[in-house]
């Protein structure tokens, strides 16, 4: 037997403002942040569990300080019956009575919920000897169905319904994944849509983007409509007529102003307007969706929880589904997740535009993929080229598509002289506000904002 013995936590900063990457019509000075947490136990193995929340910067604290407050749910605790058992693991955390409080299952305690059952996942994956994907590709059906958390759902998606689900894909599993191992799976590349880089640029990493085999290519728009004509236009020149050119409005407009926007945008035929509104305006998605189609819609990477994703797919206020590896309660709400994608006909193609998030999300599709719809027509994997070298088993990608990982884990384990050089250490603040303030003015001088 082995417990659990530490909960350690780092708060993880990258200064992706200085180049903008990561820059949108929300955002415009991201820093590219990790809540990151190590659980440690007192087996033989050494090994250990590790997972993250991504954040943009201001806040990373916050989120640090929402993983400490559950170590005391986790020290002590029986690995084994942890791990053998990861649904009653993660409902142990999500249906504490206190810490519902502070959501319910919503918000920065839910958050840190999931970095926690997904460290645990990572840590199971690692005792297996095999990626995160393929473990739950191995897993039974019926196993599966006990890793959800049906209470709110069953008016969208009952267990059987669920398992039904499972069982059709049962037959084709080992080679499917013999096909992966083979071929790896789709990706989209954001790299060049960034609002904060100049037409040139644009231009140019569109260019690389055809180059490197990528399928489809995301703009960020919506702080300025004449703005987002121009560099649409220039997209639009250098990848030529049919290629899927996507948009992200990262939240910014009311349930009208999308449609307008949306419609300024549709001689420039994008594959689909993401994040038109507010995460939680389930009805403005939907009165968005009308307005704006043949345009399909896009949302989730801040969609809190599988009950909005339920409501947003019964009325119709979503064509794409988005998942997030970090925004929900881990790895079993995102299983959730994926099986009301599929009882509703709904292609996920999840977010991955942050530090680490291509290396998590990548499990979640290779398993839809495997065990769950069995297809990958019209679903891709957002891929963003900053800060994989900070990962003990970063992506690969070959021609425009994630190979497949075969490290045991979920893929989230940083390095550890990256976590000591980028931890955000109080008398590091003011020198590196001071270095952001200062790159900033050289920036606005050269005028290209590179």
């Amino acid at each position: 037997m082995s417990t659990i013995i530490a909960v350690d936590t780092r708060d993880v900063r990258f200064p992706t403002s200085l180049s903008l990457d990561g820059s949108d019509a929300m955002n415009p000075d991201p820093d590219y942040s990790a809540a990151y947490v190590t659980l440690r136990t007192d087996a033989e193995d050494g090994l250990e569990g590790h997972a993250f929340v991504f954040t943009i910067g201001r806040g990373n604290d916050v989120q640090v300080a929402a993983l400490d407050a559950l170590s005391d749910h986790l020290l002590g605790l029986n690995v084994e019956e942890l791990l053998a058992d990861m649904g009653s693991a993660s409902r142990m955390l999500v249906h504490d009575s206190q810490l519902r409080w502070l959501g319910p299952e919503k918000g920065v305690m839910h958050m840190a919920i999931g970095a926690i059952v997904n460290a645990l996942w990572d840590l199971r994956s690692k005792r297996a000897g095999e990626p995160l994907w393929l473990h739950l590709s191995r897993l039974s059906s019926e196993e599966l169905v006990s890793l959800v958390d049906f209470r709110y759902l069953t008016d969208a998606i009952t267990p059987d319904e669920a398992l039904r689900i499972l069982k059709a894909a049962e037959p084709g599993r080992e080679e499917r994944i013999a096909r992966l191992l083979e071929q790896g799976y789709p990706a989209y590349t954001t790299s060049p849509g960034w609002l904060g880089y100049s037409d040139e640029k644009l231009a140019r990493l569109c260019r690389e983007a055809v180059d490197a085999g990528f399928g489809q290519v995301k703009l960020k728009v919506g702080a300025d409509l004449a703005d987002d004509i121009r560099r649409y236009r220039i997209a639009r020149e250098v990848l030529g007529p049919g290629f899927p050119i996507a948009m992200d409005a990262n939240q910014r407009w009311g349930v009208q102003e999308a449609i307008d926007w949306v419609k300024a945008l549709a001689e420039f035929d994008p594959a689909w307007i993401e994040e038109p509104t507010s995460p939680d305006d389930i009805l403005g998605h939907a009165a968005i969706s009308r307005g704006v189609a043949p345009v399909r819609v896009a949302t989730g990477e801040h969609v809190q929880n599988r009950v909005v994703f339920k409501q947003l797919l019964q009325a119709g206020g979503m064509q794409v589904m988005q998942i997030d590896a970090t925004r929900v309660g881990g790895v079993n709400e995102n299983i959730a997740n994926l099986l009301l994608a599929a009882k509703f006909g709904i292609p996920v193609c999840p977010h991955a535009g942050g530090v680490g998030l291509c290396e998590a999300v990548q499990h979640f599709s290779m398993f839809d993929f495997v065990a769950v719809t069995g297809t990958v027509e019209g679903r891709m994997i957002e891929y963003v080229d900053h800060l994989h070298e900070h990962f003990v088993t970063p992506v690969v990608i070959e021609n425009g598509r994630y190979t497949t990982p075969t490290a045991p884990g979920a893929g989230m384990e940083m390095l550890p002289a990256s976590l000591d050089e980028f931890e955000w250490l109080a008398e590091r603040e003011d020198a590196a506000e001071q270095a952001q303030a200062s790159a900033r003015l050289d920036a606005a001088h050269t005028g290209d904002g590179e």
